[in-house]
């Protein structure tokens, strides 16, 4: 999942790609609205961690801008106004979730984690098909409850494509989940990971549809 985090304060904005780099979570970072309202143009984003206090505007503006262009991408807010008229303001423009700073990182992935099981395919934290179990809290794969090891890498290809069991995932939808901006791609990276998870997984779990791209078939 990619994540845009808009937010000024430098050092809190590190720390907070950092941690959530850790946990499988792709993240661009801009530090002001205008950047935001310019990164969001164009769908590359599966969600928005926006700071309210940012230096060209209010965060809020940049809040209702985005949903006055119609766009759904859910956005959890970080501020540290703490008045219940101020966090109502924020829903009520459109926020999908209010974090009040100082806030403690464990919190923030928690949400993350239930906003990404509303926009995928999963339930809950584990994504069963087949033998084959996924899960998303503790970035485990398993085989009949047997760990499998997996790379990084290879561990967000498999989501994706369970995540998105029954639909055909191209090439180039699987590398924009695995790739922050200006990250080096190599022209085969993502054959490369489907190969290296064909020998562990069981035979025929990932399909390839010639020519278009990669499936699972649901359970």
């Amino acid at each position: 999942m990619r994540i845009l985090l808009v937010e000024d304060d430098l050092p809190l904005a590190q720390a907070l790609q950092q941690s959530l780099r850790h946990e499988g979570f792709l993240v661009n970072h801009v530090n002001t609205g205008e950047d935001a309202l310019t990164s969001l143009t164009m769908p590359d984003h599966d969600m928005v961690i926006l700071d309210l206090g940012l230096p060209d505007m209010d965060g809020l503006l940049v809040l209702k801008k985005l949903r006055a262009k119609k766009q759904t991408t859910p956005v959890i807010v970080l501020t540290a106004r703490d008045t219940i008229e101020q966090r109502v303001q924020g829903l009520d423009f459109g926020a999908d979730d209010y974090l009040i700073k100082p806030f403690d990182i464990n919190e923030l992935l928690a949400r993350l984690r239930v906003i990404e099981r509303r926009l995928g395919t999963a339930d809950s934290a584990i994504i069963s098909i087949a033998l084959v179990k996924l899960d998303t809290t503790a970035h485990k794969v398993f085989i009949e409850d047997k760990e499998l090891s997996c790379s990084k890498k290879e561990y967000m290809v498999l989501k994706v494509l369970m995540e998105n069991a029954g639909r055909i995932q191209s090439r180039e939808q699987i590398e924009s989940r695995l790739y922050d901006w200006g990250e080096e791609v190599m022209s085969n990276a993502v054959e490369v990971h489907i190969h290296n998870l064909r020998k562990k997984l069981p035979e025929k779990f990932i399909q390839t549809v010639r020519g278009v791209g990669y499936t699972i078939n649901k359970a």
